[in-house]
């Protein structure tokens, strides 16, 4: 016990001693820690959204208005037992009258359906696929080819097979993408904010390169000298980690919490797999861990005497 505080008392005397290079420590850990706890939610949430987009997408199976109930029952289970389909819902004329005045603003659905006498349009299946880079081959068992190699569809009853094709290849895209996108800018970050915390610990140390040797020269153990320093990095990563986390925390309850009302991105930001406290968590023990393993690392160098 009296070890431990012989060699804290010395850290912290190595940091009063060392003012600028250990405040450039703490000012990297800090800013690390920042840009790590705004850029996990945004990968998180812009991950979330582009799930929820991609799991709206949906073919849609149109039926003949003369249809009997049990033609139209026959068909769904059809649909159900096609392979990858998720989920199968029927909308009936009056639900698809429903959907197209909510997609229009309400001058256009107003002047639109005064024009109508009836409702034209038919009712129709809402076929979901597991994922979205399934629905082509859904489509395909929707409308097989047949005996002449024309194109047939699964049942006579099916008037004609439509989606938004060109939205949800373009969407597929643009959310492969963006994974391997942010996926790649987090790690890209991650690796670089290691090794600035890294090189600013190395700079430290540097400047007492000449105190390491002389206590090596006397006899001093490599534990000896490395203890001091690690307990060192571990105030650094601790006093970074907490201001950082801070200023974390006022950026969510003055600007995201109150702004997730009116913002849906932000919004999503409060479903996402890794809640706030947890990630408050992560990324002050990652600041203490790395800043303890970085000091007792750099440090080896200069114990090679």
């Amino acid at each position: 016990m009296s070890r431990l505080l012989f060699f804290t008392r010395e850290a912290f005397r190595a940091l009063r001693r060392n003012g600028a290079p250990s405040m450039a420590a703490i000012v990297t850990t800090i800013v690390t820690v920042i840009l790590l706890g705004v850029l996990i939610p945004v990968f998180q949430t812009t991950q979330a959204k582009s799930e929820e987009v991609r799991d709206s997408l949906e073919t849609r199976v149109a039926i003949y208005d003369d249809a009997t109930r049990a033609e139209i029952n026959q068909l769904e289970r059809r649909l159900q037992a096609i392979p990858h389909v998720a989920s199968v819902e029927l909308i009936t004329k009056a639900e698809a009258l429903e959907e197209l005045r909510e997609d229009l603003d309400k001058k256009e659905s107003r002047e639109l359906l005064a024009q109508l006498n009836e409702n034209p349009l038919p009712a129709n299946f809402a076929v979901k696929t597991d994922d979205a880079g399934n629905l082509d081959s859904v489509r395909a068992a929707i409308v097989p080819p047949g005996p002449n190699g024309t194109p047939r569809p699964i049942a006579p009853i099916v008037e004609k097979v439509f989606d938004r094709q060109q939205e949800a290849q373009k969407i597929e895209r643009v959310t492969s993408a963006l994974k391997i996108v942010l996926t790649v800018i987090t790690a890209l970050l991650i690796v670089a904010s290691l090794m600035l915390v890294g090189n600013t610990i190395r700079l430290s140390i540097y400047t007492r390169r000449r105190e390491v040797e002389v206590m090596r020269l006397v006899g001093a153990t490599r534990w000896f000298i490395r203890w001091p320093f690690m307990i060192e990095g571990v105030v650094v990563g601790f006093t970074g980690g907490l201001v950082a986390i801070l200023v974390l925390w006022l950026g969510k309850i003055t600007i995201v919490d109150p702004l997730s009302n009116t913002i849906s991105l932000l919004a999503a930001q409060n479903s996402s797999t890794l809640s706030f406290p947890v990630l408050v968590a992560i990324l002050f023990g990652a600041s203490v861990l790395v800043s303890a393993i970085g000091s007792g690392v750099t440090l080896r160098r200069f114990l090679k005497v």
